[in-house]
């Protein structure tokens, strides 16, 4: 990701930036956002997780105020584990409308709503 001393980023640039656990360990990178059409919010990142060269990684749906970004480190930081991300809340095709999805998966991740 571009660092700049301004606030503003595009998601061209945020899209496959890497992200970080407290430790400094590489989890994934991001490979997409999610954004709320009405209020303009990021909901998630979707990151890919695991696999090898692009085989095998699995995508999950991150709540956005889950990730810090850290320009020291030139990626987002989160303390989410593994052990959190593969037992968040299975998800469906269409997950992205369902709203007791979305509910159950900030509580999993014990953030607030975007919605609310």
């Amino acid at each position: 990701m571009t660092t700049t001393a301004h606030a503003l980023v595009s998601s061209d640039d945020v899209n496959g930036t890497d992200v970080y656990g407290r430790d400094g360990t590489h989890i994934g990178a991001i490979d997409h956002l999610m954004i709320d059409k009405q209020s303009g919010k990021v909901a998630y990142a979707v990151m890919g997780f695991g696999g090898f060269l692009g085989i095998g990684e699995e995508h999950h749906p991150i709540p956005w105020n889950k990730l810090t970004y850290e320009p020291a480190q030139g990626g987002f930081v989160t303390d989410l584990t593994e052990a959190q991300v593969q037992g968040a809340p299975a998800r469906q095709d269409g997950w992205y409308a369902d709203r007791d999805w979305e509910r159950r998966t900030h509580e999993h991740y014990g953030v607030p709503m975007y919605w609310i």
